[in-house]
């Protein structure tokens, strides 16, 4: 996070301007007027974005970067592969 910061000082990035109102009760035009991205849903979209970014590659170094990518993709491969409580209620008894 101090990476970030400190690229975002050295590039002098823009900030935007404040959002004061709850953003949780904004519909998706107003989200898109403010500028308002959603964060990755899933943890493989984490990983993904982790792994396109530029910035996240010269902080971390390429080792820890692509060891961080692959360990993520695995820790979410396993999840997945799991057989939730829900999907045994909801489907044991239908078949």
């Amino acid at each position: 996070m101090l990476s970030c910061g400190l690229t975002g000082i050295e590039e002098g990035y823009e900030l935007p301007p404040p959002v004061e109102k709850n953003i949780y009760d904004m519909v998706d035009a107003d989200l898109m007027d403010h500028g308002i991205r959603s964060l990755p849903g899933s943890l493989i979209e984490a990983a993904e974005a982790m792994h396109q970014s530029k910035l996240m590659r010269d902080t971390l170094g390429e080792h820890i970067h692509s060891k961080l990518y692959e360990n993520k993709v695995t820790e979410w491969n396993r999840y997945r592969s799991q057989v939730t409580e829900y999907e045994i209620k909801t489907y044991l008894p239908i078949l």
